[in-house]
């Protein structure tokens, strides 16, 4: 049988297993908005943990970060797989449990906008309507770089046209997503979240043992200037082409730049965006019983150490592997679907493509469904239409998922469109838009609504500013706008709580219980 073929039977079978998924748990997500959006606060440990990591990864888990290794050696990627295990930790220990438990005691929120908004008790929904912006701003990038991703894969391996492939995995997120919403979602990236792991740990043991072992790689990536630094970068010599040279069957690579501190700490702030992670935020919402938080995280730092670990080591294995295959940075990106066409049969490497794309689903249904509840939730039925019941709310969502698809694959119909860019930008929007106002209304009582609202402007604020305008100079600019962003918007919550009025006594009750677990949970 025709290799594609087999490829092809071995995808198909994947996706028949998640739509069965959407199937099963449709009828139960359609009873109400809050089964829809929150699954009606019923994930368990495994299923919390896992597709928290998985909806938040996406595909460049399997393509981005082992083609950065491949590309420029082991410091950029390390740094980065670094900062996000710690941000990963931090964010499950310190801001789930308390999460979770305030959520229900702020009048049982079910979306991030509503629980700012009823965090802080307001009439006049000002931090809703601004939550609920940024997310459909940020969210509908997010969706079109997942749309990216499934285009570029089936033509890649089918050899059909980007565009048609790419309308194609739009309407099949889109069509699962108004299937079966969060629960569905979650259950599916829970199956996906295994799948990717093991794809990527597949690999890695079969590169290995195809390369003469650890102590050949090793020896191999030593050969290259910087490669295996952590304090330095591997600098691929280009030809005016922008492709690297090549001369007796080698890659040819400069002297080590230099990876000062200034860098290092520009990749560990990629950690920080944790806090502001709707994708993730929700999850911790979401879980039957606050108790069970401790397991999840264990269970999640475990997934998040594997995965990261292996993919970084997965380019590195790559570069000695196929040498000369990748010549651009954008093509490196390739390294792990070029070693599974390798070195599995095809029937095999059809089930690990299905990981690349078990990873843009998982990212980009959540995405469209958290963008959707941001509207219908919170800003038809919360602001524009508060009469509105929840049938209307699931109708408006269901349209909405409509015109948040369409957008993205507008944005998406370029196969050139630099996506990596934009969703490192989208990142620092979250993380400096909702990080900090999510700890600052967790852990000090004398937050207030002014201070929300001026940290969630200051941060966003600042990433554009400093993306556009300050990183132009270089230097100390030239570092991650996340976390100047995440420091000026923390300064701006604290500035503008401390000037204005002190939040009323029941929101400081609030606050009380939540912090002594003086909470009834009506699950």
């Amino acid at each position: 049988m025709n290799p594609t073929i087999q490829i092809l039977i071995a995808m198909v079978i994947y996706m028949a297993a998640v739509i069965v998924i959407g199937v099963v748990y449709a009828k139960r997500a359609n009873k109400s908005s809050e089964a829809y959006f929150l699954g009606g606060r019923s994930l368990g440990p495994w299923v919390t943990a896992m597709s928290a990591e998985a909806s938040d990864m996406s595909g460049w888990l399997l393509m981005g970060l082992p083609g950065l290794a491949y590309w420029c050696g082991l410091a950029d990627a390390a740094w980065t797989a670094i900062g996000l295990a710690i941000g990963t930790y931090f964010n499950w220990l310190i801001v789930s449990k308390r999460l979770r438990r305030y959520s229900v005691r702020a009048n049982n929120s079910i979306t991030l906008p509503e629980f700012f908004s009823n965090r802080f008790r307001e009439k006049h929904k000002h931090i809703m309507f601004l939550a609920s912006a940024f997310i459909l701003i940020f969210f509908t990038v997010y969706a079109a770089s997942c749309f990216v991703t499934c285009g570029k894969l089936f033509s890649t391996l089918f050899g059909v046209p980007y565009q048609a492939m790419l309308i194609v995995g739009a309407i099949f997120v889109l069509l699962y997503t108004l299937l079966g919403g969060f629960l569905a979602e979650s259950i599916s990236d829970f199956m996906q979240a295994i799948v990717m792991i093991v794809a990527l740990s597949v690999i890695v043991i079969i590169g290995v043992v195809k390369a003469g072992g650890f102590g050949a790689i090793m020896e191999n990536a030593g050969e290259i200037p910087g490669f295996l630094e952590f304090f330095g970068l591997a600098t691929p010599t280009l030809n005016e082409a922008g492709e690297q040279i090549v001369e007796a069957g080698k890659p040819v690579f400069g002297a080590t730049a230099d990876y000062g501190i200034l860098s290092i700490f520009s990749m560990l702030a990629w950690g920080l965006g944790y806090f502001g992670m709707p994708q993730v935020l929700l999850r911790f919402m979401a879980i039957r019983k606050e108790d069970e938080l401790k397991r999840s995280r264990r269970i999640a730092m475990i997934w998040v150490v594997i995965s990261l670990a292996v993919a970084v080591f997965i380019g590195i294995v790559g570069r000695q592997l196929f040498p000369v295959t990748h010549l651009t940075k954008s093509a490196s990106e390739n390294i792990f679907i070029t070693m599974s066409e390798s070195f599995l049969p095809p029937i095999l490497a059809g089930f690990v493509m299905a990981g690349i794309l078990a990873a843009t689903i998982s990212s980009s249904d959540s995405y469209l469904l958290i963008a959707a509840s941001a509207f219908s939730k919170n800003m038809f039925q919360g602001i524009f239409k508060k009469s509105a019941t929840d049938k209307q709310v699931m109708t408006v969502s269901r349209i909405t998922l409509l015109v948040l698809a369409a957008l993205g694959i507008v944005i998406a119909l370029d196969e050139n469109s630099v996506i990596f860019e934009i969703v490192s930008f989208a990142w620092a929007g979250f993380g400096a838009t909702f990080g900090p106002i999510m700890l600052f209304s967790l852990f000090w009582k004398r937050v207030n609504k002014a201070g929300a609202i001026a940290g969630m402007v200051g941060g966003a604020a600042m990433v554009f500013f400093w993306k556009l305008v300050l990183n132009r100079f270089g230097g100390v600019f030239a570092i991650y706008e996340l976390l100047p962003a995440f420091i000026f918007s923390a300064i701006c919550i604290v500035v503008f709580s401390l000037i204005t009025k002190a939040p009323s006594k029941e929101i400081e009750e609030d606050f009380e219980a939540v912090r002594t677990g003086n909470v009834v949970d009506e699950q």
